[in-house]
């Protein structure tokens, strides 16, 4: 067998792993939504169904300042469900409260919440909220369809990890947290299956893959330390976290908010983890079929000169995609005048700097890991003797 025959054989196995570990991938997806792990599951009481807006009034609003208080009344159609077609009178209770409160107006679509036994001549539905889901489709299909047009084969393999994530963190994470399992050993197992998954799905089963998964386990691994230490350091308690009080007060008194805490700092973080390991470990990979006499040495001067190149922007993309989600917090520590010394030990800037800086420690450290990883198995694919 010639050297253009073998490495056909190789290409040839490569992908008949990589289309094996789609179609189990796949299957998992198919899988995973008919699992329900969650606690306490809600009473068959009544549906959620989407209505139609046909008339409001807005007497028994009053405003206060910037916010409006009171309820609307308004009258809706069915358009969905065993009512389809109806007409019920509902109800939109604003609490003076700019977050969470919403108005309809004539046209809108909304969620309505129904009873089992309602009534159209007595019945007053609750309006939750708009109705959001069709947009979201539409958004997550020019999404698919442009990963899909841009990245071909590739594309199709990371939509399908990119929806394999969604549902282990919506279908394993968060009902084995509420469950009372550790949300740290949740998290880091999570992460673990997800980094092996993705890089695998989009490298392929092959040493580059594996380079860039070694990698992104020591850098996820070192980033776990660091959060389990610094959030004791800093005297974090998790409540920062939205809705952790409402958590507690759910009937979940047990739950551990530092632990969730933690495991959402590395949780977060781990995407940009596996990015710069895969560009650390593909790095390598094409330096060394380019220069197949590349010694070891040189192969990680070559990993960690392309891990320097991209840890600086990496390092500000965390920094801008957490302070973007805290930008009215600092802006109104700049509107009262307050000094450094003050919102830099605010508990809630405190925890978005400890999840920054723990998640670019851990970017700073994968780099290295990964080098130093691929210098050995990146190094063994360059001699195939016959």
């Amino acid at each position: 067998m010639n050297d253009e025959q073998r490495n056909g054989f190789f290409a040839l196995r490569l992908k008949t792993k990589n289309i094996i570990l789609a179609a189990v991938l796949t299957v998992f997806c198919v899988l995973l939504p008919f699992l329900n792990l969650f606690p306490n599951p809600q009473l068959d009481i009544g549906t959620k169904e989407r209505a139609k807006v046909i008339a409001v009034d807005n007497s028994g609003l009053q405003t206060l300042g910037l916010v409006r208080q009171g309820s609307q009344q308004l009258e809706v159609e069915i358009l969905s469900g065993r009512w389809k077609g109806s007409h019920f009178k509902a109800y939109n209770q604003l609490r003076a409260q700019l977050e969470l409160d919403k108005t309809f107006e004539e046209g809108n679509t909304i969620l309505v919440a129904m009873l089992n036994d309602a009534d159209p001549e007595t019945t007053v539905l609750n309006a939750q909220d708009h109705y959001r889901i069709g947009y979201t489709l539409l958004l997550f299909s020019l999404f698919a369809f442009c990963l899909i047009l841009f990245g071909g084969t590739t594309g199709v393999c990371a939509l399908l990890s990119f929806v394999f994530t969604c549902l282990v963190v919506w279908k394993l994470v968060i009902p084995l947290c509420l469950l009372g399992w550790s949300a740290v050993f949740v998290c880091f197992a999570a992460v673990t299956v997800l980094c092996g998954v993705i890089i695998f799905l989009v490298a392929g089963l092959s040493r580059k893959g594996l380079t860039a998964f070694c990698g992104a386990f020591l850098g996820v691994l070192a980033s776990c330390a660091a959060a389990y230490l610094f959030t004791y350091l800093f005297r974090i308690n998790g409540a920062v976290m939205p809705y952790s009080q409402a958590l507690l007060y759910s009937g979940f008194e047990r739950l551990s908010l530092s632990d969730i805490y933690i495991g959402a700092v590395f949780l977060s973080s781990s995407g940009a983890v596996m990015d710069l390991a895969m560009d650390v470990a593909a790095g390598m990979q094409e330096v060394a079929d380019k220069q197949p006499n590349v010694t070891r040495r040189q192969l990680l001067g070559s990993g960690l000169t392309i891990g320097r190149a991209v840890v600086g922007t990496m390092t500000t993309t965390l920094l801008l995609a957490y302070s973007g989600g805290y930008l009215t917090l600092l802006m109104m520590f700049a509107a009262q005048g307050t000094q450094p010394v003050d919102f830099i030990n605010n508990p809630y800037v405190a925890s978005e700097s400890v999840k920054t800086l723990i998640g670019s420690f851990g970017l700073v450290l994968v780099a290295p890991f990964t080098a130093i990883t691929g210098m050995f198995l990146v190094k063994n694919t360059t001699h195939r003797t016959p």
